[in-house]
């Protein structure tokens, strides 16, 4: 920590892990303010703490006294601290810390806010983004705001496109197509798929569901939403059920194992989810993913086969299950899986094709109705 001895503004960003209830340790966030606070003590000019790592609202609040103590300095006057979470999306998080749709500082005074306004300004010059300035429990509040509103509607999506994929004719990506024009909705996370994952929303909604029963108040609507993103492992399955029936010993080809494309991170992600059911009916189950391999074999270890490219996951397969869009998969063209798979039947569960490219097989996709595709009255926008 002698690094920070330095340093004008000291930024807090380490990990916020579950604790074995789903509520959030913050023992990582607490004792890096500790060692803050021990290199500060000797420090004579003023130091801007900033906690950007994602907290229930208060936590910034709590670690004052354990700044003040450790640092012997007084918030705001000796020492400044802010809540200030990022908004970033793992793949692309470098383009969103250049170019943010907003800054949210929560300043338990006066001066450590303008401060981190002033280096913001800095950083950013002409192409600073609005700010918004409020008190440190908001800002937390905003990043859990955030994250469990994008959660919820990724699984609303996913509950229409379930009902869909039962209703003869309809096709949720026309459903979400139309839905997102409405300029109250929106069009982004409206893309139906087998479910969320990653180190962010599935935790931090546990974390905040477990936050708000301890105020007292029971989050329905939230755990509904978690409820329903680990239903869709189920739904993934029974459409490979749909397909070949009984999957006992039946050889499955899992395409994709990250929980989204262009990254490594196999975090609860939804493909493990899938495989954690198939092999509870005694599937055979292959899997490859361009990226995301050495990371599956430390969690998967030898519950499954590791194939080396999509063409061996596919070889001798009787189903596969799309699960991520890399566009690696996307190249992969009807004859291929004809020529490879024991019997070609395909589950979609990124909607990566269409189905009428891939007729001479069985094929089902997410949210797709029965007989829905003919190229004479699919929909288009005409925009």
């Amino acid at each position: 920590m002698s690094e920070a001895t330095p340093a004008r503004f000291i930024f807090i960003t380490v990990g916020t892990p579950s604790s074995s209830d789903e509520s959030i340790d913050l023992t990582y966030v607490m004792d890096a303010i500790e060692m803050v606070g021990k290199v500060l003590r000797d420090v004579d000019d003023y130091r801007l703490v900033v906690v950007k790592s994602t907290v229930v609202p208060g936590t910034t609040e709590s670690a004052r006294s354990r700044l003040e103590k450790t640092s012997g300095k007084r918030v705001g006057e000796e020492v400044g601290l802010c809540a200030n979470s990022d908004f970033l999306k793992e793949g692309s998080a470098i383009k969103d810390t250049l170019e943010p749709d907003k800054i949210v500082i929560g300043a338990s005074d006066i001066k450590s806010g303008k401060e981190l306004s002033h280096l913001y300004r800095l950083f950013h010059k002409t192409s600073l983004p609005p700010i918004i300035m409020t008190t440190p429990q908001t800002a937390e509040m905003v990043k859990y705001a955030s994250n469990a509103f994008l959660s919820t509607k990724v699984s609303f999506i996913n509950t229409m496109a379930n009902i869909c994929w039962l209703s003869p004719g309809t096709d949720i990506e026309d459903v979400a197509r139309a839905v997102g024009r409405d300029p109250r909705i929106g069009s982004l996370f409206l893309k139906a798929g087998p479910g969320y994952g990653g180190g962010c929303f599935p935790k931090d909604l546990q974390a905040f569901i477990h936050y708000s029963r301890d105020l007292g108040y029971d989050p329905k609507l939230l755990q509904a939403t978690e409820q329903a993103n680990q239903d869709l492992a189920k739904q993934v399955v029974e459409m490979a059920r749909e397909l070949l029936g009984d999957l006992d010993k039946m050889r499955i080809a899992i395409l994709g194992l990250s929980f989204k494309r262009d990254t490594d991170d196999v975090r609860e992600a939804a493909p493990l989810r899938i495989i954690e059911n198939l092999r509870g009916m005694e599937a055979r189950i292959v899997v490859y993913d361009p990226m995301a391999m050495q990371n599956a074999k430390r969690v998967l270890e030898s519950r499954v086969e590791f194939a080396s490219s999509a063409k061996d996951a596919l070889k001798g397969s009787d189903a596969c299950i799309l699960m991520i869009e890399w566009d690696e998969f996307r190249r992969i063209k009807q004859k291929e899986f004809l020529a490879q798979m024991r019997t070609p039947n395909t589950v979609d569960a990124r909607r990566l094709y269409k189905p009428a490219d891939y007729q001479g097989m069985r094929f089902v996709a997410t949210g797709l109705g029965t007989d829905v595709y003919s190229e004479s009255t699919r929909t288009t926008d005409s925009n």
